[in-house]
């Protein structure tokens, strides 16, 4: 039987070293950066079946094998209860890598049909229900840290969004606090581009699942912002990990929220004459 080892050391491609050592780098610097692992940690990986945790996963399960730290891995999977989802997947992969994992069964698919008018938006209530269910899940399960597979371009498109519909600048950060101060929510790949992502998913061979629920909207404006970056990126390589650079290189006092920056008591010294 496939063991965790051989899946992750198996028959390897020079570009399929090349990206495994450039996520892993990134990965780590991004754990480093943000204390998101410590020792003793049990982390909870929220596996969607799509390339982005996957990924995640596996580039966590490489790091755990080499880590100066020990830490546990639990691999977590939703199962919304989505028309013809292949409840069988996961379970199988997980199983013949020999990661732990706990599969959750909850019909939010027949809730979000239900509240949500058919063709409008599904994403933010999905979202808030799922987010629920993973961290009651946390709590049953121990877990001092939740890790999900958002990464680079998710961030910057997530500013964007706020910026374009919501007024806010605001955006993902790689680790994150819960509203009720009871979770710790980290995001590992927070410095790796899509594209890597896709082409390491494409060279691992993942048993990809894609989501039915929301993938057919076309018209979310999660989509508009991510044609615009694509443009963008295309016209100027690049541009992508700039803007997430200037997220780390914040100047409250040339913005304007006086919340941040006490604009109130700025006052010019005296000149000395």
């Amino acid at each position: 039987m496939e063991t965790a080892t051989s899946r992750l050391t198996g028959p390897r491609s020079k570009p399929l070293i090349r990206l495994q050592t450039q996520l892993r780098h990134q990965v780590g610097r991004a754990i480093e950066d943000y204390t998101m692992i410590e020792a003793g940690d049990r982390v909870m990986v929220c596996l969607s079946g799509g390339k982005d945790s996957h990924t995640l996963l596996d580039i966590l399960l490489q790091l755990q094998r080499c880590a100066p730290i020990r830490f546990e891995i639990l691999a977590v999977n939703l199962d919304q209860k989505q028309p013809g989802f292949p409840a069988h997947v996961l379970p199988n992969y997980l199983e013949a890598i020999g990661v732990p994992y706990r599969i959750v069964e909850a019909d939010t698919y027949r809730v979000v049909k239900q509240v949500i008018p058919e063709g409008k938006t599904m994403c933010g209530l999905c979202s808030r229900l799922r987010r629920g269910i993973l961290y009651r899940v946390a709590r049953e399960e121990g877990a001092t840290k939740i890790a999900l597979g958002h990464h680079r371009n998710d961030i910057v498109e997530t500013l964007f969004l706020n910026l374009f519909f919501t007024g806010q600048l605001k955006a993902m950060p790689p680790k994150l606090l819960s509203d009720d101060g009871h979770h710790v929510v980290i995001r590992p790949l927070a410095y790796c581009s899509e594209s890597d992502i896709q082409q390491y998913a494409d060279l691992r061979q993942f048993p990809i699942i894609p989501c039915q629920l929301c993938g057919s909207q076309e018209t979310l404006q999660r989509t508009q912002i991510k044609q615009m970056l694509q443009t963008w990126e295309q016209e100027h390589p690049g541009r992508t990990e700039t803007l997430f650079r200037s997220l780390q290189n914040v100047s409250p006092s040339h913005l304007a929220d006086p919340r941040w920056f006490d604009f109130a008591h700025l006052k010019a010294s005296p000149t000395e004459l």
